[in-house]
């Protein structure tokens, strides 16, 4: 039992600490360590401020929400006796809003179309131009492939017609 404790009293190394004094972990909490026990006046002047408005925004909002929950209260009975008047008003006024912004923004998006379109054929190479082009030259392409394979292939089944009813 004696021989355990000591053997494994023989396992531990002892700790370097002349190595650990000079590392940079332990000099910045060093530094952390002075600088929160010694704060200097541009700390406190910001620390106080922080207070200060933290508590007005907090009595504002106080006050808002309470005001907020009175006006409920007394405001209720003639939201509710005017309810049949406000719903239709309101659902009314904002397909009105939402008509006329949506007809604002296809208004601007058709000035702003004609506008490329206009500089794409008078040759000004809006920005995108390039990407129309490439496409174009694509569709182009692709056109005249199909119409070659249909060329070679309509032949060929025109033949095979033939040979199916040689009288036809």
């Amino acid at each position: 039992m004696a021989d355990l404790n000591h053997s494994s009293a023989q396992t531990h190394r002892p700790i370097n600490t002349t190595n650990n004094n000079n590392s940079s972990s332990t000099v910045f909490l060093r530094k952390l360590q002075d600088n929160l026990h010694t704060p200097n006046s541009t700390q406190l002047a910001g620390i106080l401020t922080l207070l200060v408005t933290g508590s007005i925004f907090l009595l504002l909002t106080g006050l808002s929400v309470a005001g907020t929950v009175i006006s409920l209260i007394f405001f209720s009975p003639l939201i509710i006796v005017s309810s049949p008047i406000w719903v239709p008003a309101g659902t009314f006024f904002f397909l009105l809003a939402a008509g006329f912004l949506s007809m604002c923004g296809f208004g601007v998006v058709t000035v702003a179309a004609s506008s490329w379109l206009y500089r794409y054929f008078r040759g000004l190479h809006p920005p995108g131009s390039d990407r129309v082009d490439y496409a174009r030259s694509r569709i182009y392409d692709t056109a005249s492939h199909v119409k070659d394979y249909a060329r070679e292939y309509g032949g060929y089944l025109q033949s095979k017609v033939k040979d199916a009813a040689p009288g036809a």
